[in-house]
């Protein structure tokens, strides 16, 4: 993301210009703009004009609108942000109140008017114009055909999927069927499936790390697959990757299993300065505390605002969906957490909904605390 201008006044309210260039970008902008929001961008419109004679012409303009923003619809698959409203500045081609749905597109710029820009979506701005954040992750969690006893199958499975700091991607998800009989062919049949897909699909020469998870030796005879494939036809970009190869092993070759990956040494030691590694490796942290300390961990928005209050938040796991909401007062609500945390010298972090780790926080309320020291009586201070 490019940042262009911004013009914030003292009452927090102001426009930011902005550039997107990667589906990252258009997800960020999803979880700052809210209805009642303005933006402007150019668009095309289709114009039609009445002769003298009474016959009509149709065809599309090409014009800059700002819009009121009413719907906001976002395709994380395609990277495509579709936002709707009525526009509320002149224009010789449309009336004011006139509906329009604004695409907003790479490398276009757009600006955002809001009538109080918080710390979060501020926040959410400096780190999507920060070029050594764009880290990217291509990820294949894979496992051998499991035989099928009623039907005489053997059932591969693998997940293609691309992890950027906010989103992990399912690009193709893989299932092979083949007679029991033929059960090595299946396996070889598996490995070049999944090995034309990954090339389909990842540019090897830009991402910084491929996993190959699976149970078991799955995983190494894929990579080795992969790599005598490479010298036999002489693809010097595949060869050239090799060390970013990453073996891991993991239960299953399901999308949920990456929350395992990551969490793995060998995984943390080479991504440990990305966002969703932290995330993970908060959630299991979290998790362990909830186990052995359940004292000193926390969920529930009730729950969570009594520990800021009382100044005992050392880390805030909180989910960006929570900042989505229309109830201007409910995301006050959570940016005050963010900043009281964050100025009381705890860490906050803002889970992405689109990354497991995400979802998980989101099956718990979205909101979650690691204490600094014990709260036992949370609980009855709440019924109180």
């Amino acid at each position: 993301m490019k940042l262009i201008s911004q013009t914030i006044e003292r009452d927090s309210s102001g426009a930011v210009t902005l550039q997107a260039h990667e589906p990252d970008d258009m997800w960020t902008v999803y979880n700052i703009i809210r209805r009642g929001d303005r933006l402007r961008c150019s668009t095309a419109r289709k114009i039609t004009t009445e002769s003298a004679t009474g016959s009509s012409t149709s065809h599309r303009v090409r014009l800059t609108l700002t819009i009121a923003v009413e719907s906001i619809d976002f395709d994380a698959q395609a990277g495509e942000l579709h936002l709707g409203g009525t526009v509320v500045t002149e224009n010789k081609h449309v009336k004011l109140g006139a509906y329009h749905t604004l695409d907003l597109e790479k490398d276009k710029s757009f600006t955002m008017f809001k009538q109080e820009w918080d710390s979060v979506a501020l926040d959410r701005i400096k780190e999507a114009c920060d070029p050594s954040a764009n880290a990217e992750v291509g990820a294949v969690v894979m496992q051998e055909g499991i035989p099928s006893v009623v039907i005489c199958l053997i059932r591969g499975l693998a997940n293609i999927c691309l992890i950027t700091e906010h989103m992990t991607i399912l690009r193709q998800k893989i299932e092979i069927s083949i007679p029991k009989k033929r059960r090595g062919t299946a396996t070889d049949h598996q490995k070049a499936r999944i090995h034309q897909t990954m090339l389909r699909h990842f540019n090897l020469e830009e991402l910084k790390v491929v996993l190959i998870a699976s149970p078991g030796f799955v995983g190494e005879g894929f990579i080795n697959h992969v790599m005598y494939q490479a010298a036999r036809l002489d693809d010097k970009v595949v060869m050239r990757s090799k060390s970013k190869l990453v073996l891991v092993h993991c239960s299953s070759g399901h999308v949920h299993s990456l929350n395992e990956v990551l969490k793995s040494p060998q995984v943390i030691s080479q991504l440990s300065n990305t966002k969703f590694a932290r995330e993970s490796l908060a959630m299991d942290k979290f998790y362990r505390m909830l186990n052995d300390n359940e004292a000193q961990a926390w969920y529930g928005p009730k729950h969570v605002a009594a520990a800021v209050e009382k100044g005992a938040v050392g880390t805030l796991l909180i989910s960006d969906s929570l900042f989505r909401s229309n109830n201007v007062g409910e995301r006050k609500k959570y940016v005050k957490m963010v900043e009281n945390v964050r100025s009381g010298g705890g860490e906050a972090l803002i889970f992405s909904s689109m990354h497991e780790s995400g979802t998980q926080l989101d099956q718990l309320t979205g909101i979650a605390a690691i204490l600094t020291f014990p709260l036992p009586d949370l609980e009855s201070d709440d019924e109180k």
